[in-house]
């Protein structure tokens, strides 16, 4: 076998050289990396586009403008909602009971007629949550920011497309 595959390279006329595997990553894969890495830079940056001939016109209309931000100074929008009174989850014979007032504030003006839209889902949302309370749950300021955090979860989720910034308590009475 060694002189056949002696035989087959001499008869070619030049001995044949194989690639290790080193060698074939240092010469042609890292080179091919280099190179498309080098393109996508050049391509990202920008610098392609004047090569190219793009101008900044073209840009603009290929890229629509964003939507102006609302104006951080303008007038807070409040909605009250219904004053809502509830039965607490309570352990022991004695009732307790829960009465709390409500505003939220909404983005802009023309979102309040979405959420009295969707006010019965968000009444509802609210009073599940609620009675399900304990006293131990209402308890110093961690419990009221935890009560904030969860209604304002709760009535983003009802009132979707309405971008809802805060609920904040006007009254709230435990008895």
């Amino acid at each position: 076998m060694a002189e056949h595959d002696a035989g087959e390279s001499a008869a070619d006329g030049m001995p044949r050289k194989k690639f290790s595997g080193k060698k074939l990553v240092l010469f042609v894969i890292l080179p091919l990396v280099l190179l498309i890495g080098a393109g996508a830079g050049v391509f990202f940056s920008g610098m392609l586009d004047s090569l190219l001939g793009k101008t900044e016109e073209h840009a603009e209309e290929a890229h629509p403008a964003e939507p102006a931000a609302p104006d951080p100074h303008a007038a807070p929008v409040f909605y009250d909602l219904p004053d809502m009174l509830v039965n607490l989850n309570s352990a022991g014979k004695r009732p307790a009971f829960l009465k709390i007032k409500i505003s939220i504030q909404v983005s802009k003006p023309e979102d309040v007629p979405a959420i009295e839209h969707v006010l019965p889902r968000i009444i509802d949302n609210f009073q599940v949550y609620l009675r399900e309370l304990r006293l131990e749950d209402l308890r110093g300021s961690a419990g009221m920011y935890r009560l904030r955090q969860e209604l304002l979860l709760r009535i983003t989720a009802a009132a979707h497309p309405v971008k809802v910034k805060d609920v904040l308590f006007k009254e709230m009475l435990v008895q």
